[in-house]
C-alpha cells in the first residue's frame, strides 16, 4: 500500500511494544482476546463478538471521530508467536502481529495496512494526515502502557 499518497487514504503503521516480565504465551492470550481491550486500552470503548473468529470494534482516540471496525482472524498460531487478522468496516485492511521473547519479556511487533473508508477520514486524508498518523501513534501509546499494567504480575 502507499503511505504517502494523500488522495489514496492509504496507512501503514508499524509499532513495537516491549513488556518486561510478562512470558510470550502470556501477551498472545491478551492480544487475542479481542473481549478484554476494554479494560486495558482506553481507545477501545467496546468488543462485540459476532462469532468466534469475529469481532466488531469500537475505537475513540483523541481526534473527535470514532471507528467502527470488524476483525476477522485470518491466521493464529501461538508457537511462532504470529497472528494476523483482517480489518472491515471504517478501515479495510489486515493487521499483523509477531511476538518474541526479548530482554527478560515480550517484543510485539504490529503492522498495520489500512485504507480509510469512512467517508469522514477519506475526505479530510490530504489536510489532517499528520494528524490522523499522530492520533494512531498516540492511541497506540495507550495501547502499550494499558497491556504492561494489565499484564503486570501482582506484587
Amino acid at each position: 500500500m502507499d503511505q504517502d499518497g494523500p488522495a489514496s487514504a492509504e496507512y501503514r503503521f508499524r509499532s513495537s511494544w516491549w513488556l518486561p516480565g510478562v512470558p510470550v504465551p502470556r501477551v498472545f492470550d491478551a492480544v487475542v482476546d479481542l473481549e478484554s481491550y476494554p479494560r486495558w486500552w482506553p481507545d477501545v470503548r467496546s468488543v462485540r463478538r459476532i462469532d468466534d473468529d469475529t469481532a466488531q470494534v469500537v475505537c475513540r482516540s483523541s481526534l473527535p471521530y470514532r471507528l467502527v471496525i470488524s476483525m476477522h482472524r485470518e491466521h493464529q498460531d501461538p508457537v511462532a508467536g504470529r497472528v494476523r487478522v483482517r480489518i472491515g468496516g471504517d478501515l479495510d485492511g489486515v493487521l499483523a502481529g509477531f511476538l518474541r521473547p526479548a530482554g527478560g519479556g515480550t517484543r510485539l511487533d504490529i503492522t498495520q495496512e489500512v485504507r480509510a473508508r469512512k467517508p469522514l477520514l477519506r475526505r479530510l486524508d490530504v489536510v489532517a494526515r499528520p494528524f490522523f498518523r499522530a492520533n494512531h501513534t498516540w492511541m497506540m501509546r495507550r495501547g502499550h502502557r494499558g497491556l504492561v499494567a494489565y499484564l503486570r504480575p501482582p506484587a
